[in-house]
């Protein structure tokens, strides 16, 4: 059983309130920090603990907070990225119904050590109950005295507000999310500058997602150097993973990264293998923007050694044949499920939560989406398949924000990996109207991909 920081006490009744949450050992980072710290040790911590983004990016969270610009008379300010839109991704909408307290402990810690004195938790629109969950929270941890003014007697003012998005994918993207925040059409902004220097309202901020926020509440009580002992080199801590698709036990999972994906799909502590007795196909490791592998890549490297759940062995081979942890939506896919169909599907997403700004993201994803439309309904031709790769090559890197990488990447990885698949649509029109391709050869002994 791997060490749980963020799920701990899960499944302990009313863990969701104040009083049940702080009777477990909550808000002891909180009165750890404004009573025996100052901002600065912190952020000392946070890098200390080699935690990394966790929302996708994997950027080192105590270096971003670093960077934050502190120009005198200025206010800053701490936005947390709530607005968890990626496909195969809901480990955050989790935390906060289950735990919003882990959320708000984190926000007060991170928010004293960035110098902020207003702070905001930016929520997916369509997440109402999480919205009223966080609001009670915060109500609760202001009647405690650990929201407001001089906070424990420490000096510290902190006010945190909820704000609903409007269901927005490009949203998630930050400098788009804080476009929405200021009331604005949330389309991203060129950068530089960037938010650590002109954030919301102009002001430096930083934007971090859930889980990365609720991770600091551990790193402060145990100590940053302590927290980089769990996990596995620079992929330090835990990880919550989730997990969906195929398998006999879909849920949020918290793995010590490390762990290796065979153990992770396969044992009876986390997805208990594939369901329904089938094999394996293929795994989407880091949520729909990340590059697809067949079964055989996703749970050995092409040098035959074990791949483990981490961002350098999940990455490791590039594109080639290897993928990202990303956002930690696990998707797995078994022997009766269609790569085109579900390439198609990710491309339908792309192209309707695509803010039009970039012309290469707004004409692309459409193209995208009407060829494989064509594909899967037995219209295709076999100069699509070319056809889908050169589009892909074209969005990736010309756009404003990675929109555009996460719908170019999952089409041109499948064509990479499944390229077969691909090409039986369009041999076999009818056939493929009746059948899935099946699991072929994704499952044999690794062959290295020449990349695309």
């Amino acid at each position: 059983m791997g060490r749980k920081l963020l799920l701990e006490h899960i499944n302990v009744p009313g863990i969701n309130t104040f009083q049940v949450y702080k009777e477990k050992g909550g808000y002891r980072a909180v009165e750890k920090a404004l009573k025996t710290m100052s901002s600065d040790d912190v952020v000392e911590e946070v890098k200390k603990s080699g935690l990394r983004g966790r929302g996708g990016a994997g950027f080192p969270t105590g270096m971003k907070w670093s960077f934050l610009a502190k120009p005198e008379g200025v206010p800053r300010y701490l936005v947390c990225n709530a607005d968890e839109s990626e496909p195969g991704t809901f480990k955050d909408r989790y935390l906060m119904t289950h735990i919003p307290h882990a959320l708000i402990e984190g926000m007060i810690v991170g928010s004293y050590a960035l110098g902020a004195n207003t702070s905001y938790i930016y929520v997916r629109g369509e997440m109402m109950p999480q919205i009223r969950i966080l609001e009670k929270a915060i109500a609760e941890a202001k009647a405690a005295g650990y929201l407001g003014k001089n906070i424990l007697g420490s000096g510290y003012d902190l006010e945190i507000y909820v704000q609903p998005g409007g269901g927005a994918y490009i949203c998630g993207e930050e400098t788009a999310l804080l476009e929405s925040l200021e009331g604005k059409r949330g389309n991203p902004r060129i950068k530089p500058p960037f938010p650590a220097i002109a954030g919301l309202y102009g002001c430096p901020t930083v934007v971090n997602n859930v889980e990365s926020i609720a991770a600091t509440v551990p790193i402060v009580n145990e100590g940053g150097e302590e927290y980089a002992k769990i996990g596995i080199g620079r992929s330090t801590g835990t990880k919550l993973i989730s997990a969906s698709g195929n398998i006999n036990k879909p849920g949020v999972y918290e793995i010590e990264l490390g762990l290796s994906v065979e153990d992770f799909i396969y044992s009876d502590e986390y997805c208990g293998g594939i369901a329904n007795g089938k094999r394996l196909k293929a795994v989407v490791a880091g949520g729909s923007s990340v590059p697809i592998l067949p079964a055989n890549l996703i749970l050995n490297l092409a040098n035959g050694d074990k791949r483990l759940m981490s961002y350098e062995s999940l990455s490791e081979g590039g594109f080639a044949t290897g993928t990202m942890l990303g956002s930690g939506g696990f998707v797995v896919l078994d022997e009766d499920q269609c790569i085109v169909r579900n390439t198609w599907n990710f491309s339908r997403f792309y192209h309707h939560e695509s803010c039009g700004q970039c012309s290469p993201c707004r004409e692309g994803t459409g193209w995208m989406e009407k060829v494989l439309h064509r594909l899967e309904y037995g219209h295709g031709k076999m100069s699509d398949i070319d056809l889908l790769v050169d589009v892909s090559k074209k969005i990736e890197g010309n756009t404003i924000c990675p929109l555009g990488d996460a719908a170019a990447w999952p089409v041109a990885s499948a064509i990479r990996h499944f390229r077969d698949e691909f090409e039986w649509h369009v041999k076999e029109p009818k056939l493929a109207l009746e059948r899935n391709y099946g699991l072929a050869h994704y499952a044999d002994p690794i062959k290295i991909a020449e990349e695309v």
